[in-house]
């Protein structure tokens, strides 16, 4: 008796306690697939929308809250917001938030930008919003220092500071700041080029800016170029005379190896006339040798007598004595 008082005593508070969380659970779930809250909140703000397509929507896997706020959105500021579009648009991996706070903006400053044009700029990867915030505040974008040569030689380091705002027909397809910086620095760099002295553009560096503006920069870009204005030019280096010492300590190198080939060839040549000396000189002096065995076969045949011989030698020595008389005499004797 004891154990069955026990058990209906201990089994009721716990069925009661299990009942409650299951209702809890329930009602979550049915408060989750049935947005009541969001319904009527579209439905005080004017926006008309059934319940049952908002528990669709979560069977579509589509938050209803970011539909049902971005329409409360448009609907306030007087836009036609349609469901299924911007149902499409978040399905597609779009910001839906982000389209229609552009599109408020873009209607509060009359812009022009329709519904498809906003979401085709937005799955394109750009912000869209802060597109229509640039196209009413210009962006200013600060070049990097080009460097550019004029005429006379003389190099000059100019940064500009371009105004640009955003081109809403543009935004899809057009290119992105880095293609206005490198015209920009182009159109830099053409116009010191053409300078004729670097003085010139000191004196008026807004001719660079007309120059620039001139070329039609911002043909095909995401952006229109307002304004460019030269902020700071330096004087850098004297390229000119650069150039000049280089082509100087070439052509000083060019005559070093000249002048180097032509001693080679003139040593290359004394060293072949040693030779030549050299040959001859052997050759004297395998002739000077053959003279005894000349002299002694012209004796034993006769040709040649005593007293030929010794006036050859008078001839000899009388020759040697005037070479001696003729030569300058050498200091230190």
């Amino acid at each position: 008796m004891l154990n069955l008082i026990s058990a209906t005593f201990f089994e009721g508070p716990a069925l009661y306690i299990s009942i409650v969380i299951a209702s809890i659970v329930l009602l979550w779930l049915i408060l989750y697939f049935i947005p009541i809250g969001l319904w009527f909140q579209a439905l005080v703000s004017g926006v008309r929308i059934s319940l049952i397509q908002l528990i669709f929507m979560r069977w579509r896997k589509v938050p209803p809250k970011i539909i049902v706020q971005a329409m409360i959105e448009g609907t306030k500021a007087g836009l036609e917001l349609n469901r299924n579009d911007l149902e499409a648009h978040y399905l597609a991996g779009g910001r839906v938030a982000q389209v229609v706070h552009a599109l408020v903006s873009a209607s509060k400053a009359n812009i022009q930008l329709p519904f498809n044009m906003a979401t085709a700029i937005d799955l394109a990867g750009r912000d869209v919003f802060e597109a229509v915030q640039m196209s009413v505040n210009p962006k200013v974008i600060n070049t990097p220092p080009v460097a550019a040569v004029a005429k006379d030689g003389i190099q000059l380091i100019a940064k500009a500071r371009v105004t640009v705002r955003a081109n809403i027909k543009q935004l899809v397809g057009g290119a992105g700041e880095e293609t206005i910086l490198a015209r920009v620095g182009e159109g830099i760099v053409s116009s010191i080029g053409s300078s004729n002295t670097h003085k010139a553009v000191l004196e008026n560096p807004d001719s660079i800016s007309r120059v620039v503006l001139e070329k039609g920069l911002d043909a095909g870009t995401a952006f229109e170029i307002l304004c460019i204005d030269i902020a700071d030019v330096d004087v850098g280096k004297n390229i000119g005379a650069v150039l000049q010492t280089d082509q100087a300590d070439a052509d000083l190198k060019i005559a070093q190896a000249k002048a180097e080939e032509r001693r080679a060839m003139a040593v290359a040549t004394e060293q072949e006339m040693k030779a030549r000396a050299e040959e001859m000189r052997a050759k004297v002096i395998e002739a000077e040798a053959d003279v005894p065995k000349a002299m002694a076969e012209a004796f034993r045949s006769g040709n040649l007598g005593i007293m030929d011989y010794y006036k050859m030698k008078n001839i000899e020595a009388d020759t040697n004595m005037r070479d001696s008389i003729s030569k300058p005499p050498t200091k230190g004797k």
